[in-house]
């Protein structure tokens, strides 16, 4: 049976992944890929960052081997058999997490203990209170976004306001079409064991930052898809939604 890993070793982990975007053409590459919505081959993210294909297949695989990303290979052409070419070598973000605070806290632990409490406990009122803090948090969220967008901001700042508040939070917004899909949840560690609990939260949450914000096209669904997260914003195409990017 394996030992849990102590403190210190989990610590040193960690600082192992942390070191390993210390160079700064590394940690460029990994900005691109983490940031872009489908798997990058060598080729492309040696052109983002402006290094030579093999310079940027040796820091990707560093990457790799720290956990940071993840590799496939597939044939880029969608064919198969004699003549389709060898297959391309592809990254994507790791679903692994890096944090680090010296000395360790245990915020993500107090969470768990939280959603266990709630998820356990036979009274309504848990969830009916902590729908409404996130309901009200978000409220308050939004409507800073709506301050600094400006008294005068049409829909459209107010729908770009919306964006960067979401983004600040980490949900990684990407406009597409109607919908604003968010490539990161904030709540990852916690959904595996509470998947109604802290979806339901992450809804309420974005419902609050909709209203505060002002954005009267937007509306916050569940629409729960594998690389997303669980919770998406639909704009009502009758009043403008943004164009796809």
């Amino acid at each position: 049976m394996s030992e849990r890993p102590s403190d210190d070793e989990t610590i040193d982990a960690r600082l192992a992944g942390l070191s390993a975007l210390a160079d700064r053409v590394r940690r460029a590459l990994y900005l691109h890929v983490a940031g872009a919505p489908r798997e990058v081959s060598r080729d492309e993210a040696a052109g983002a960052v402006g290094v030579t294909r093999n310079l940027a297949g040796f820091h990707l695989d560093r990457l790799v081997a720290e956990g940071l990303l993840e590799a496939s290979f597939r044939r880029l052409s969608g064919r198969s058999g004699p003549g389709a070419g060898r297959p391309s070598k592809l990254y994507r973000r790791s679903a692994r997490q890096v944090e680090v605070s010296l000395p360790p806290r245990r915020y993500e632990l107090a969470a768990q203990l939280l959603a266990d409490a709630v998820d356990e406990s036979a009274a309504a009122s848990a969830r009916d209170a902590l729908t409404t803090a996130a309901r009200a948090r978000g409220h308050k969220l939004g409507a800073e976004a709506r301050e600094q967008a400006g008294k005068r901001a049409g829909a459209r700042k107010r729908r770009d306001a919306l964006v960067a508040a979401l983004a600040a939070q980490g949900y990684e917004p990407e406009l597409a079409g109607g919908e604003l899909r968010l490539r990161n949840c904030p709540f990852h560690g916690l959904v595996g064991e509470h998947t109604q609990l802290v979806c339901g939260m992450n809804l309420a949450l974005l419902e609050g930052v909709v209203d505060g914000a002002d954005v009267a096209d937007a509306r916050a669904e569940l629409a729960p898809q594998p690389g997303f997260c669980c919770v998406r914003l639909h704009f009502d195409t009758q009043s403008g939604a943004p164009p796809a990017k």
